[in-house]
């Protein structure tokens, strides 16, 4: 009797844009995609279904969906002549604020699935290959969603959980209000459970993710700080981050946590904007650069080595000279170990959209090459001083060399070492004696019992 044969797995490509939030994003709708037989590829030439999840925070972001939805297009008339399917799927915040335009635009694109909606693509993917029923899904509905997903399937000693989505903030320049919804925070049982599952599944460092994280009130906690302690409690979990984090949540308790919990990483990602209160104030930020400055002196005096990443943008409307000085000086004050730094993009639909006094173009360059000359060399001097120092390095994979691994240190950095016997999830002892821009290298510190 002959054996059935196995149908060959479809393929899967994923294009992600934009925040961590999307790439956690990503690995979900994998974890959904896969029981209907979608295995992942690394190009999308041969891809059965292609996802674009995209980023609507910048207008570059928005320019490169429609740009990668015309090479789509060949790729899938290419398979079409072949007897190939192929099916185009645009998820994300571009999907959300854009859903009817580029279903009007794009013929070729199959399915339109909002941040909130994804969970739904194994419906809407049969839909597709029947031709019925409605090709867009952008409803606010964070809470079905987070029911509905699968357990985890993560790759790697690192993962990402999300806790907490949408904002209340409103800043003037931003879009995720409209995009991704109100807050909404994921009750602490259903956060626990999940982080259990990955820590069983050999993950050692878990990174809580919401676009205001901080800002998070499950169902079931006292808060941000409290649900922090609860996950550092946890077996198998030796490293704990978090992002993104806004100015005005930081309480009292999380500060003191962070030079009470171990497992808290001495690196805080908490964004800034601007270091002129002028410009915070047309931005909506609700705080001004003093507020900011005592945050960052009680986050050093609770934990005297943290390192601390934000965010700029120059350009902001109506930003002067001396508006951009003032930012400049917020910088020299702080010394950041890493930044990210963008000129201010109109975003249809925001207030700083319709604000007069745009900048021009050729000063929102200048201004930015001078900002990121300054971060630059901040972030150098960083990953310079810690020449010298050992450092606990999380080893996540093999380098490029025989015998060479590579891991995260607290602070984030890539490094790397010579090492035959490390582990993937290990934590080793490295000293640092090589820095970069981007990445550092060590030797690893044998310990006695070892060498014996």
């Amino acid at each position: 009797m002959s054996e059935k044969k196995r149908p060959e797995p479809k393929r899967l490509f994923i294009e992600t844009y934009g925040c961590q939030m999307n790439v956690y994003d990503s690995e979900r709708m994998r974890d959904v995609l896969s029981p209907l037989g979608y295995a992942p590829v690394d190009k999308p030439d041969d891809a059965d279904l292609v996802v674009l999840n995209t980023c609507h925070i910048r207008e570059k972001a928005t320019e490169k969906v429609y740009s990668e939805i015309g090479r789509l297009r060949a790729h899938k008339e290419r398979r079409a002549g072949e007897g190939k399917t192929t099916t185009i799927a645009i998820a994300g915040c571009v999907a959300q604020a854009e859903g009817e335009e580029i279903i009007a635009r794009a013929p070729e694109v199959d399915l339109v699935v909002g941040p909130q909606a994804y969970h739904k693509l194994p419906e809407l993917i049969a839909r597709a290959a029947r031709k019925t029923g409605e090709r867009l899904a952008a409803d606010f509905t964070a809470q079905e969603k987070f029911d509905a997903l699968p357990a985890r399937a993560p790759d790697g000693v690192s993962a990402f959980l999300s806790i907490q989505e949408g904002c209340d903030k409103f800043c003037t320049f931003c879009v995720v209000p409209y995009t991704r919804g109100a807050e909404y925070s994921r009750p602490v049982a259903d956060i626990l459970a999940e982080a259990r599952a990955l820590a069983d599944a050999g993950v050692r460092e878990i990174t809580l993710l919401g676009q205001n994280v901080n800002a998070y009130h499950g169902e079931g906690s006292s808060g941000f700080a409290d649900l922090l302690s609860a996950i550092a409690e946890i077996n198998g979990i030796a490293r704990i981050r978090y992002t993104t984090s806004h100015p005005v949540e930081m309480t009292e308790e999380l500060i003191a946590l962070h030079g009470a919990e171990p497992k808290l990483m001495p690196y805080l990602h908490l964004p800034v904007q601007s270091g002129s209160d002028r410009v915070l104030k047309a931005m909506n930020r609700k705080h001004d650069g003093a507020f900011y400055r005592g945050i960052i002196a009680r986050l050093r005096a609770a934990r005297p080595d943290i390192a601390l990443s934000t965010d700029f943008i120059v350009g902001f409307p109506g930003e002067r000279d001396q508006d951009f000085e003032e930012t400049m000086a917020l910088v020299r004050d702080v010394r950041f170990a890493s930044a990210y730094s963008f000129k201010y993009s109109p975003r249809p639909g925001t207030p700083a959209a319709a604000m007069m006094g745009q900048v021009k173009e050729e000063a929102k360059a200048e201004r930015l090459a001078a900002l990121q000359a300054l971060l630059s060399e901040q972030q150098r001097a960083f990953n310079e001083s810690q020449i010298g120092r050992t450092l606990d390095i999380l080893v996540a994979g093999r380098g490029r060399r025989p015998g060479q691994a590579h891991g995260r240190s607290p602070y984030l950095q890539a490094v790397h070492f010579m090492d035959e016997r490390a582990r993937d999830g290990e934590i080793v002892r490295v000293k640092i004696i090589g820095a970069t821009q981007n990445s550092l290298t060590g030797e690893r510190v044998v310990a006695e019992t070892e060498a014996a």
